[in-house]
């Protein structure tokens, strides 16, 4: 499923714009970003509420294509700016990560 298919069936508030295209294949909840490292797939989502732009550095380097902030969760400018320069869209939400884990796997098919 594109990104942009996946942020507009769960209707989060798109705060950073991305590849449009880009195939969202798998999906990596957590918060510990040398764990996002070490176990996240590439073109994955991540579910997280680390709002900051080290996030994005780590989404990067493992090639996921769509940060989901959790809780409220409010991605400062800096990481924005980040993400638009590495191409990597940013969503917020009010779901907690269990929810929005749940909502992404119901729609990438994998429950």
């Amino acid at each position: 499923m594109t990104y942009e298919k996946l942020v507009t069936a769960l209707q989060y508030r798109l705060v950073a714009d991305g590849d449009r295209q880009a195939v969202i294949e798998d999906a990596y909840a957590g918060d510990l970003l040398s764990d996002v490292m070490g176990n996240a797939n590439q073109d994955s989502v991540l579910i997280t509420i680390q709002a900051h732009k080290n996030t994005v550095a780590v989404a990067s380097l493992v090639q996921i294509h769509l940060i989901v902030l959790c809780n409220d969760r409010k991605a400062p400018e800096d990481m924005r700016t980040a993400a638009t320069e590495q191409n990597i869209a940013i969503c917020e939400t009010t779901d907690n990560q269990f929810v929005a884990a749940y909502k992404i796997a119901r729609l990438l098919g994998k429950v």
